[in-house]
């Protein structure tokens, strides 16, 4: 059963925000669409990304009332250093969405049984394809790198071995089940090179930003969280002093780092592991 996408940390996002009337928002991960409307309910004209072909309904749905308002680019949300535009805010709401992880044959689920594809652009090699290519020494690190997996080259060499085709015969190859959501985890962001397209896009944004603009990224896991924290951290310190402490001529200020209340895990679960960091450009 396909749950009701629930964006995460939205009232958290829109409090940082503030007024954004006239103001120019780009959302970075239109998923389902939860945080362009809001920015444009509250006044924004939107620019979003999204590489899912899965969204057009809700891209069409919000173009035909937004009209101008609202331009949607159908790329990976790296993407974005090819524009040639200035924001006030940027906002990416990382990781997996609710839609592809409800739709079985999209793969992305180890509670049902599909083809192991885990693409987020339906292009490119499957996860089934990633492991048949792979060598043990390449799997076991992606296991180890984007999963934590303990004994990543005895399961790295029994998937090679095995070859599955479905998240089932994968999922039974685990014969750890704590290391069930991790090894798919792992294989999804090895899949659609997730780590490298948070780098390559945000590595864009000091000269997308207006002056005062805000960057905020909500992240799902470690992995990306630390990217995020140490980029920003860089931003925060004095231009060609890295190891210097954070100063009040640097770049970009740190916002505080929000977790989701009691509140919104109570109505939306899958925010437990959320944390919204953020930047706002100085000059």
């Amino acid at each position: 059963m396909i749950q009701k996408h629930i964006p995460v940390l939205l009232n958290a996002v829109m409090h940082e925000l503030g007024d954004l009337h006239d103001r120019t928002v780009l959302d970075a991960t239109f998923g389902a669409g939860g945080y362009t409307r809001t920015f444009l309910d509250a006044g924004a004209n939107v620019v979003a990304f999204d590489r899912d072909p899965n969204v057009v309904s809700d891209v069409n749905d919000i173009k035909q009332k937004f009209g101008d308002k609202f331009n949607f680019i159908a790329q990976p949300f790296s993407a974005m250093t090819d524009l040639d535009a200035k924001f006030d805010a940027i906002v990416f709401d990382l990781g997996i969405s609710s839609m592809q992880i409800d739709i079985p044959e999209r793969g992305f689920s180890f509670r049902s049984d599909a083809p192991l594809d885990m693409r987020m652009s339906g292009i490119g090699l499957t996860a089934a394809e990633l492991i048949a290519k792979s060598s043990s020494a390449d799997l076991a690190k992606i296991l180890r790198d984007y999963g934590d997996v303990k004994k990543a080259t005895v399961l790295a060499n029994a998937m090679i071995q095995a070859k599955p085709t479905t998240t089932f015969e994968l999922r039974d190859l685990i014969y750890n089940p704590r290391d069930i959501a991790p090894v798919f985890q792992a294989l999804r962001i090895a899949v659609n090179d997730e780590l490298g397209e948070i780098q390559r896009a945000l590595a864009a944004v000091p000269n997308l930003l207006n002056p005062g603009g805000k960057c905020l990224v909500v992240t799902f896991h470690s992995i990306e969280d630390r990217i995020v924290k140490n980029i920003f951290r860089d931003w925060t310190n004095v231009p060609g002093n890295p190891r210097m402490p954070v100063v009040e001529n640097a770049p970009f200020s740190l916002i505080r780092a929000v977790v989701p209340t009691d509140a919104e895990l109570q109505n939306n679960p899958r925010a437990r592991s959320a944390h919204m960091r953020g930047v706002q450009k100085s000059y």
